[in-house]
This record gives structure tokens, C-alpha cells and sequence, in this order.
């Protein structure tokens, strides 16, 4: 598949104007104005079209309310329900198919406040930024935003992020051995560049996943965000509603939402949400 570079270049900087906002958002209460569009497309440097794509997906994704006249604010803050409160309920099955990468941008950066807090590094801390296609048996299926300390993988190089399992090269050449991830999944639809990149419709549905990943030592090692076809993907729920025998390890496949690969040394994968993501038909 050859990547569409305008379609990719547009999709870059509308996620560093959305992280721009958020972190706007963040610093702000339930109610509270953000500046205009005007104003804000004077600030970050861009134009209305690539501000407002930005801003109607956090509209979407129930951050920001629009209000006629008035402006924009931040929304009501959501309900989080946990399915199952025994954190070691159950592994995450593993999905099937060929996985592999395609490298869209590699950078090194300041991690700025709000990726700052998430890693617990000054806003100034260099972190490496990754952006990149995920494809299933070569189909595009999803879209990753990688935020990784800079001081752990000071030599992390575009073939590892394009061949092979991240976390196995984390392990094996950065001596890096991550322990456990929180993450969250939330339903989306996708802005027209993430849609160029994914080959599906403008606005189609997908699900967006947020993580923290640490380590053995509890040092937050990644910060990521990805945009998965929601054509291709269904969330399943395992509630725990009694004792039951101890859930068999699988070993083979792919756990969506992360990188590939053995990184736990054969211990079972578990996540806050308990979500189980499996291919859709």
C-alpha cells in the first residue's frame, strides 16, 4: 500500500492541534470557555478548516459543546463504570491475522504538559513521538500515536517501529520490561485524513483506545492513543459474576490496541476496562 503523504501530513498536524486543545480543556473545569476559533487559529498557527476538524472531533468525542452564539466549552465530564473490579479476573484473548506497521513520522520533541503528566516527566523532558499505520494481512486497520520517554530508547530506530514487536524490542534491545498498561476505549468516528488512511468513509465509526504502559520499576515508559476501524472490530464484555477456573494463556495472535509479541514473559495480559476487542466478520 502506498501512503498518501498530503492525506497523512493533514491527519499529523490536525492530532498536534487536537493535543493543543486538550491540554486547553484539561486546564479547565466542567462549564468553562476555551478561546474562539479565531483566536485559537492565531495561536496554534493554522487555518479555520484544519482548527475546526479538530475541534468537531472532540465535539464528537463529548469533550467540547458547541453553543450557538456563545462559543465553545468544556463538556460535562463522563461516567466511568468498571466491569470487573478483580484486576486479575481474566487475560486478554488475543485477535487473529498478519499485523504489521507502516512508520509515518518519528520526531523527538518536548513532551509538553498534558503527555508530561501522563509520564510523569517535565513538560520540557524529550520524548519520542511515533506516529504510525497498523495493517492487518496488509488492509489498513488502524492508526497509532506512540509518546515514549526519550531517556529509555535514546537510539529506538524506524525499523524497529516498522518490523517485528515493539515490546519485544523495548525488552531485548532497550532493556525495557513493561509489567502492566492501563487503558480505555471509547467509540469515535474518524476526521476525512484519518479516513484516507484507513480506506473507509469520512465520519466512519472506529474506536479510539488511550494507554499508560509501565514498567517493572513503576516508571511510566509510553503514553498512546489509537484510532481502530470500528468496521472490523467488536467489544465483548466478561463480567465475573462467580468463581471459575483459572483462564488458559493464549499464546498466539495479536492484542489490539497494542504492539504484538510475547513482552509479559508468559504472564497473563489484564486492563482496567476489561474491553476484549476480537475481529469483526
Amino acid at each position: 500500500m502506498e501512503i498518501d503523504t498530503a492525506a497523512s501530513g493533514a491527519m499529523l498536524k490536525r492530532e498536534r492541534v487536537r493535543e493543543a486543545i486538550l491540554e486547553l480543556i484539561e486546564a479547565r473545569r466542567p462549564g468553562d470557555a476555551i478561546p474562539s476559533e479565531r483566536v485559537l487559529c492565531a495561536e496554534l498557527g493554522v487555518s479555520r478548516p484544519t482548527l475546526r476538524a479538530a475541534v468537531d472531533e472532540l465535539v464528537v468525542a463529548g469533550l467540547l459543546v458547541r453553543e450557538h452564539g456563545r462559543g465553545m466549552f468544556v463538556a460535562a465530564e463522563k461516567i466511568t463504570q468498571e466491569l470487573v473490579s478483580d484486576r486479575n479476573a481474566f487475560s486478554l484473548p488475543q485477535a487473529g491475522g498478519v499485523w504489521t506497521s507502516r512508520l509515518l513520522e518519528l520526531r523527538t520533541l518536548p513532551a509538553g504538559a498534558r503527555v508530561g503528566r501522563r509520564l510523569r516527566i517535565s513538560p520540557a523532558a524529550e520524548i519520542r513521538y511515533v506516529a504510525r499505520l497498523r495493517l492487518v494481512d496488509g488492509a489498513p486497520m488502524a492508526i497509532e500515536h506512540l509518546h515514549i520517554r526519550a531517556d529509555l530508547v535514546p537510539d529506538l530506530t524506524s525499523e524497529e517501529l516498522e518490523e517485528g514487536d515493539l515490546y519485544e524490542h523495548l525488552r531485548d534491545l532497550h532493556g525495557i520490561q513493561v509489567s502492566e498498561a492501563v487503558q480505555s476505549i471509547e467509540p469515535t468516528v474518524v476526521t476525512r485524513a484519518e479516513a484516507d488512511l484507513l480506506d473507509v468513509p469520512e465520519f466512519s465509526p472506529a474506536l479510539l483506545f488511550e494507554r499508560l504502559t509501565t514498567d517493572v520499576r513503576d516508571r511510566p515508559v509510553e503514553y498512546v492513543h489509537s484510532l481502530y476501524r470500528g468496521d472490523r472490530y467488536r467489544i465483548v464484555s466478561r463480567l465475573a459474576l462467580g468463581p471459575s477456573a483459572e483462564p488458559a494463556v493464549t499464546t498466539e495472535g495479536h492484542h489490539p490496541g497494542i504492539p504484538p509479541g510475547d513482552f509479559t514473559g508468559g504472564d497473563p495480559v489484564t486492563f482496567s476496562t476489561r474491553g476484549v476487542v476480537q475481529h469483526g466478520i
